[in-house]
């Protein structure tokens, strides 16, 4: 049976915090009675993500989940690419283990492309700051700024960059081309 939602989790050395993220994951997508699969993908780890993802996935028996190993690092485009090229849903999101961008916030990028007016959306913490429903923490916010603001120096960019706290959502179409 396919999902109509794939949520994938690309995850490197996670073991301290993937699993309360896919509590929150899951618990969410029960709550709300989503069809949705959840993918874990391992990208190497030295630690025990793995098994922390394979334990907790376990807790919610009736959500399809897969967890995904490979012993070598490959780096996190690989890791979203292999969820990716497991998933079965028709809309695909990945978010890192993390949860910077809240779970709840996933009806405002899955809904637009369920109405077919957009075929990609991005979560980002670069849009008007009224529009965001959970805030992170003050330090991550400052955190953030700091880093762009490092990175807008060393390299001379006129902008700033958000890229690496952007979550993405990916039309399954989208997918299949890229894949």
């Amino acid at each position: 049976m396919n999902s109509n939602l794939s949520i994938i989790i690309p995850a490197f050395d996670e073991q301290a915090r993937l699993g309360e993220t896919i509590k929150k994951i899951l618990s969410f997508v029960k709550r709300e009675n989503l069809v949705t699969e959840l993918i874990v993908v391992d990208d190497g780890s030295s630690d025990a993500t793995s098994e922390v993802a394979k334990k907790t996935v376990a807790e919610f028996p009736d959500i399809k989940t897969n967890v995904i190993r490979y012993e070598e690092n490959r780096g996190k485009g690989y890791a979203v690419r292999k969820g990716l090229q497991a998933s079965t849903g028709e809309i695909a999101l990945f978010s890192d283990a993390d949860l910077s961008t809240p779970i709840e916030e996933l009806p405002k990028l899955v809904e637009p492309i369920r109405r077919g007016e957009f075929d990609v959306t991005f979560g980002s913490r670069a849009l008007d700051r009224s529009l965001i429903g959970t805030r992170q923490p003050w330090r991550r916010e400052q955190g953030g700024k700091v880093f762009n603001l490092i990175v807008r120096s060393a390299t001379g960019l006129p902008f700033w960059t958000r890229s690496a706290a952007s979550k993405h959502l990916i039309c399954r179409n989208f997918v299949r081309f890229w894949t």
